[in-house]
C-alpha cells in the first residue's frame, strides 16, 4: 500500500486540535490528504496545522453553532474547491455524573456536541457529496455506543444516537458510491480525561490500559484506503 495513497483527496477532521482527532489529521495527512481541521481553538488549531503539513488547513468554528457551521462551510467548499473527500466527525464531550444530579445543561450541551453537532456538520456536506457520488463519512463513536455505564447517561445517550445515526446514514447510502463506517473504540488516553483522572478514581481503567489516540486513528486511516467499492461498516478497537 502506498504510503501517499490519500494524494490528491481532502479531508475534514472536527475536534482535531487534540486527541483522536489531531492523531487522525497527522495519519490522513502522512497517507496524502489535504487536512481540514476544525475545533474552538484558534492558536491551538494553528499550531496543529503548522506541525503536520504546509497545506494543513484550520478553521476555528464551534460545531454547536449553526451560523458559525455555516460559515466554516463556505470556506471549506472555497479551498476545497466542493465538499471534502472525506470528513471526520471527532469532537465530543465526555461528562460523567449520575442522572439525579447532571446539570440539565450539562446533559443539553453534551447532546447538542456530540450529537447534534456531527448530524449539522454531515448535513452540510452530504449533498454536495451525493451528488459527486464519492465521499466517505467516518464517526467516532465509543464503546459506550453499545454498553453502558454508571455515570454515563449524557454521553451514553448521545453516542448510542450516533450509532443510530450512522446505521441510517449507511442505509441511505446504499448504491449511492459513497461510504461510511463506524469507529468505537474503547477507553483511549486523550485529554478528555484530564478533568476525571481515572487512575485515582475506583472502578476506572488507568490510562496506561488505555488505547493511544493513534490507534484509533489507525482505524480510520485503515477504513478509508479500502478500495472503491468496500465499505467497512464497523470497526471496534479495544487494548489488548
Amino acid at each position: 500500500m502506498s504510503s501517499r495513497a490519500l494524494d490528491g483527496r481532502t479531508a475534514l477532521i472536527t475536534g482535531a486540535s487534540r486527541g483522536i482527532g489531531r492523531a487522525t489529521a497527522v495519519a490522513l495527512a502522512h497517507a496524502g490528504a489535504r487536512v481540514v481541521l476544525i475545533a474552538r481553538s484558534a492558536q491551538e488549531l494553528q499550531n496543529v496545522a503548522a506541525s503536520i503539513r504546509e497545506d494543513a488547513v484550520a478553521i476555528p468554528c464551534d460545531v454547536t453553532d449553526a451560523a458559525a457551521v455555516a460559515r466554516m462551510v463556505m470556506t471549506v467548499m472555497d479551498i476545497c474547491g466542493g465538499a471534502p473527500n472525506i470528513v471526520v466527525n471527532n469532537a465530543g464531550l465526555f461528562p460523567i455524573a449520575a442522572l439525579d444530579v447532571m446539570a440539565v445543561d450539562d446533559f443539553e450541551r453534551t447532546i447538542n456536541v456530540n450529537l447534534i453537532a456531527p448530524f449539522r456538520v454531515l448535513r452540510a456536506f452530504l449533498p454536495t457529496m451525493r451528488a459527486r457520488g464519492t465521499g466517505h463519512v467516518v464517526t467516532i463513536g465509543s464503546v459506550a455506543d453499545r454498553t453502558v455505564f454508571a455515570g454515563n447517561g449524557a454521553y451514553a445517550a448521545s453516542k448510542y444516537g450516533q450509532r443510530a445515526m450512522q446505521e441510517v446514514l449507511r442505509a441511505e447510502l446504499r448504491g449511492s458510491g459513497m461510504r461510511s463506517t463506524l469507529v468505537s473504540p474503547a477507553a483511549t488516553d486523550t485529554p478528555i480525561w484530564d478533568p476525571i483522572d481515572p487512575d485515582t478514581q475506583p472502578g476506572f481503567p488507568t490510562r496506561a490500559s488505555m488505547l493511544r489516540a493513534e490507534d484509533v486513528a489507525d482505524a480510520v486511516l485503515w477504513a478509508v484506503l479500502r478500495p472503491t467499492g468496500v465499505n467497512v461498516d464497523e470497526i471496534r478497537v479495544s487494548s489488548a
